[in-house]
């Protein structure tokens, strides 16, 4: 059984009348990239904010490390919740020693953590030299310096350019196999899908998933299928009980299809009513389509 890292108890939290959390429960394993993914407006911030004892819920409690927190507590957590204040003609190593005295971490520390974020060919340079994507590294490094079990990251990426993101990712990455747990707030779900191994969903406050990121997407196919006669192909679908979608993208219909339909199936079922495929490719559903499914399925249901 894998140590839990963080449990949350029914953690609720208003400002007036918008309620920001309902009543939130979830535990985290040590080890794991942990997303909490959902639009701006979600209550991501909020549960950040009430993780790092920054705000005060309503009601509910969490335990880090199975106890309630305190300042010692606290010492076992990095977190980057937004653009640090670094002094812009300071050197990213007189930065990180100016960090290192607040906490009390010696100053040999330094150099490893900006080996960890590459950015050991930079330490002498100017923070305000520093291109967006190194000023996230060095505040990635200025979170893990001294060598906290946590690490928590509000839209790390954010404001990237495409290569910026990338090397976020794959820093994200790196650092989480070196054995850190990782809490990671994001709107985007390609980084969500990406990176996390486990994820929360929330709207408006309110959990709509938690759990894996490959259970969330297991077992959840996306065939898409073609045929001579595609106008013959279409109603023989519409009568597949299994086949829960059909939409028709550049002259290919694409299929959401039940757990216990294989494609090798749905081609016999077709070929039993006449119906020859001249295209079958299989592929996971993203992340991206699980997450509008939860939305679409809340917005049904609240109208």
């Amino acid at each position: 059984m894998q140590e839990e890292i963080l449990e949350i108890r029914n953690l609720s939290k208003s400002y007036g009348r918008l309620k920001a959390l309902k009543s939130l429960s979830l535990t985290v394993e040590k080890g794991s990239v942990f997303g909490i993914l959902g639009p701006n407006g979600s209550g991501k911030t909020t549960t950040l904010g009430i993780l790092l004892d920054i705000i005060k819920p309503d009601s509910g409690e969490h335990l880090w490390f199975g106890q309630k927190p305190d300042s010692a507590l606290r010492k076992r957590i990095g977190a980057l919740l937004e653009q640090p204040l670094f002094y812009p003609y300071m050197t990213a190593v007189d930065n990180l020693k100016i960090i290192a005295d607040i906490r009390g971490v010696h100053y040999d520390k330094i150099d490893e953590v900006l080996e960890m974020v590459h950015l050991s060919d930079r330490k002498f340079y100017k923070y305000s030299s520093f291109s967006l994507g190194m000023k996230q590294r060095l505040a990635i490094a200025a979170a893990i310096l001294g060598n906290p079990e946590v690490l928590i990251l509000d839209e790390p990426t954010n404001g990237l350019d495409p290569k910026g993101i990338a090397d976020i990712r794959n820093l994200i990455l790196e650092v989480s196999q070196r054995g850190f747990t990782i809490i990671l707030a994001s709107h985007l779900l390609d980084e969500v899908e990406k990176v996390c191994t486990h994820v929360l969903v929330l709207e408006k406050g309110e959990k709509r998933y938690s759990g894996p990121v490959n259970e969330a997407l297991g077992g959840s196919l996306i065939v898409e299928v073609a045929a001579r006669d595609q106008e013959q192909l279409q109603r023989t679908l519409r009568q597949i009980p299994e086949v829960k979608s059909v939409t028709r993208q550049n002259g290919i219909f694409v299929l959401d299809v039940h757990d216990d339909l294989s494609p090798e199936l749905l081609n016999k079922m077709l070929a039993e009513q006449g119906v020859y495929l001249t295209h079958l490719v299989v592929r996971n559903k993203s992340l991206e389509k699980y997450f509008l499914e939860l939305l679409s399925d809340n917005h049904e249901k609240t109208h």
